[in-house]
């Protein structure tokens, strides 16, 4: 960083630039003093592209300095496409973020994540679902990647970090930025944990709209299989579904998200009945996940193999609350 400077935060802030247009720029660019230097012109020239945006470099790089420094006063890390650390399983995707922000410890490369991700209103029983795999799957050692947002998401890290493991959410927002703002408790135990709050966005950028499918593809990414618990039709979990299948990932669907109960109907489930449809494969509980990873896991405390328990840190029993689940906000 000290050779380089500011060189990666002026990079991300430049406008009208796509991430591969920022990776150039970063494989192009050694240094801050040589970026500043470059004229928006001479920067299209470089990327053989129009740059619809106009910027003023003085101030730019005012801006790349204040965050900088709020990197350091809030324990915020970068990690760019030049740096080792940079996450192995992003250079393979076709649009891979020039700069990573996060807080607490990145994934181990070697390890495989679980993505699972799902509607924000699920039906108490892929609620309950979503729960218990991300649970079993932290018993027998395996962290769940997702995205922080309610329902779906919140359960699966929720259970992940009640089966011992560490904790990883992709925000649509800087790492500084907790969105919802009610499931900031569970940001804080996933850094807890040892795990991870990753963002393409630096701190202080608030939640936009089109910043969630750009979320999705990284959490796609960054994991070996992706899980879609329960989606209706119209859904940004087909967002993730669409990224896994372009990144050549593991797509499944949870059982609960094809199957109508007493509290939920298969209007609801459109999404993931669809996907089904279309091949994804069923998955039924953890052992088949460990199945497909060429994994195995016995719990010598209990033949019958891990059973989650009853209530979560907040007390809340799942079994009689999942009926409920729709008006909560966790």
């Amino acid at each position: 960083m000290i050779e380089r400077g500011l060189l990666d935060f002026i990079i991300t802030l430049l406008p009208g630039l796509t991430p591969r247009n920022r990776v150039a720029l970063l494989n192009g660019f050694d240094c801050e003093e040589d970026i500043i230097l470059q004229s928006k012109e001479d920067l299209e020239r470089y990327l053989n592209r129009q740059i619809r945006c106009d910027w003023d470099i003085d101030e730019i790089r005012a801006k790349a300095a204040q965050i900088e420094r709020i990197c350091r006063m809030r324990s915020i890390n970068l990690v760019s496409w030049n740096d080792a650390a940079y996450p192995p399983l992003l250079r393979e995707i076709y649009d891979p973020p020039a700069v990573l922000f996060y807080k607490g410890e990145l994934p181990n490369p070697e390890k495989p994540l679980l993505g699972m991700v799902g509607t924000r209103r699920p039906s108490p029983e892929s609620a309950q679902q979503a729960y218990k795999i991300a649970y079993d799957i932290g018993r027998a050692g395996f962290s769940v990647i997702s995205g922080l947002a309610l329902g779906i998401d919140a359960m699966s890290h929720r259970g992940n970090l009640a089966g011992g493991a560490a904790g990883y959410a992709v925000l649509g927002s800087g790492p500084d930025e907790i969105y919802p703002s009610s499931n900031r408790m569970l940001a804080r135990r996933i850094l807890e944990s040892g795990g991870a709050l990753i963002s393409e966005y630096p701190p202080g950028t608030h939640p936009e709209r089109w910043h969630f499918p750009a979320r999705n593809r990284l959490i796609s990414a960054l994991s070996r299989s992706v899980l879609i618990v329960e989606a209706p039709q119209k859904s940004g979990s087909l967002i993730t579904a669409a990224f896994a299948l372009e990144h050549g990932k593991e797509l499944w669907v949870a059982s609960t998200g094809l199957q109508e109960h007493q509290y939920s109907s298969l209007n609801k489930k459109m999404g993931t009945i669809k996907l089904a449809g279309d091949g994804a494969e069923i998955i039924y509980s953890f052992a088949d996940i460990l199945e497909k990873w060429n994994f195995t896991f016995a719990d010598n405390d209990n033949d019958d193999g891990v059973v989650v328990p009853q209530s979560d840190v907040y007390g809340n029993d799942l079994v009689s609350s999942m009926a409920n689940f729709l008006e909560i906000e966790f």
